[in-house]
């Protein structure tokens, strides 16, 4: 981590006694402060797995928090939303009302697009959980089930739902995220709510992905419709999030360039 100052452990929820970490750059800091939003289907994950991103982040020269959130099965919707809002809250406390932009994988993308549309941040979501509605709709017959094969606890994030397709596992943290709510759904959804002061995106999606596609189109078309400017980048092969990222960190930087101060 050279040239980069690490933080830990601030606590920005006292209520609900969530932390974060904190990376800044020694050489020079951007005052834009960046929330890197962790993966994990809302079940699993903590801060912990994005040092790597957090830091690379940091080495740019951004102010990066990598906050923790409530989970399942303690914690269902919208409770991680309503963490993020304590987060903004207390990032506008601490640092003055600051220039701020999310980046999220998988479930984190899900949350750093809801940021996007909730709050006018540029957001940068790769692999973002986005179909959720209309793809529980249309795999009513799929019975969910976990995934016992893969070791959520130890396995670094980008070994972590690589191989491709799997609707059992993803319905199943689906509505293991919607405490088995189906009138949850739409709510969940973040394309349902895209309007004109929603701020600009990256979404990324690799073809054959654990991820569907369709999350990635509809939410593209709604930014479209609502005149917000949005990138997507689609690539080949079934990788998901944190898996491709170093093929799409070039894009990522010079997102982060265009929408900061």
């Amino acid at each position: 981590m050279d040239n980069v100052k690490v933080t830990k452990n601030m606590t920005y929820d006292q209520t609900n006694k969530l932390q974060l970490d904190y990376y800044e750059s020694t050489e020079n800091s951007s005052k834009t402060v960046v929330i890197d939003i962790h993966g994990g289907g809302w079940f699993r994950g903590d801060k912990q797995k994005d040092v790597d991103l957090a830091t690379a982040i940091a080495k740019l020269g951004y102010q990066v928090v990598v906050p923790n959130y409530r989970l399942t099965p303690d914690n269902h919707f919208p409770a991680p939303l309503e963490d993020m809002d304590q987060l903004v809250k207390w990032l506008r406390e601490k640092f003055n009302n600051p220039s701020i932009i999310a980046v999220g994988s998988s479930a984190g993308g899900n949350m750093a697009v809801e940021l996007g549309i909730k709050y006018g941040f540029p957001s940068i979501s790769l692999s973002g959980i986005l179909a959720i509605d209309s793809w529980l709709e249309g795999h009513e017959e799929v019975v969910g089930k976990p995934d016992t094969t893969q070791d959520f606890t130890n396995a670094a994030s980008a070994t972590i739902n690589q191989t491709g397709h799997d609707d059992s596992f993803y319905k199943w943290f689906l509505m293991n995220y919607l405490n088995n709510d189906m009138t949850l759904a739409e709510k969940a959804t973040p394309y349902r709510r895209v309007g004109s002061t929603a701020g600009p995106m990256m979404l990324v999606n690799s073809l054959n992905e654990f991820v569907p596609t369709s999350g990635v189109f509809t939410l593209a078309e709604r930014l479209v419709q609502n005149n917000v400017p949005v990138e997507t980048t689609f690539l080949p092969g079934t990788q998901h999030a944190k898996g491709y990222l170093e093929q799409v960190w070039p894009q990522i930087e010079l997102f982060l360039n265009k929408y900061s101060l």
